[in-house]
């Protein structure tokens, strides 16, 4: 049997990703790839739910059960600025860009993980917390080099750059490569005019 790795998100525009790029390339410079593997712009995208390994067959059900979901909630606005971090600028994991949104967000997101448990799909332990991933320091780092990155994170700063219109939620598959992965959309489904 065929899997595909798949995972259901919002699609930024090419305008916002070339702001983020330019909003964050002193950043970019001052922390090299060899500190944190950095996402290529075109590979950020809003995650609603990681799916993993979905069966060809099941597609077909997933489909269904965007085009039902996204039916039932209006488009809406995200307000995209801001540079953060998790856990914490000490000893961070993922650098990411956030986002501003209202409800229609948050109970979007909530009906697709439910609608995905319905299918056999894992639940979220963690809570929903909308941002855009922009990098992941590595493993292993030495104290020094921690330092540097933390350092490089607390005197950067990224205002808000842009309000993005969501009319669609799409689904994709994720492929792992050794230059990073490769996302393709299989599928979209609109939001409730």
């Amino acid at each position: 049997m065929n899997l595909l790795r798949a995972f259901i998100a919002i699609e930024i525009p090419s305008s916002i990703q070339s702001a983020i790029e330019q909003a964050t390339d002193g950043l970019r410079k001052a922390v090299d790839s060899s500190l944190v593997r950095w996402v290529p712009p075109a590979n950020m995208h809003l995650t609603l739910k990681f799916l993993g390994d979905v069966s060809e067959t099941n597609l077909q059900f997933i489909k269904h059960m965007l085009m039902q979901e996204c039916a039932q909630h209006p488009a809406f606005d995200l307000q995209i600025g801001k540079l953060g971090f998790f856990p914490n600028s000490k000893r961070p994991r993922v650098i990411w860009i956030g986002l501003k949104a209202p409800t229609a967000l948050a109970m979007l997101q909530n009906a697709i993980e439910t609608a995905a448990e319905r299918l056999g799909y894992t639940k979220e332990e963690r809570d929903f917390s909308p941002h855009l991933t922009i990098g992941r320091v590595r493993p292993n780092l030495t104290a020094a080099e921690m330092g540097r990155v933390s350092a490089a994170l607390e005197a950067a700063h990224v205002g808000m750059l842009g309000t993005v219109s969501i009319d669609s939620v799409h689904l994709y598959q994720s492929e792992l490569r050794p230059t990073g992965s490769v996302y393709t959309r299989l599928f979209s489904a609109p939001l409730k005019p």
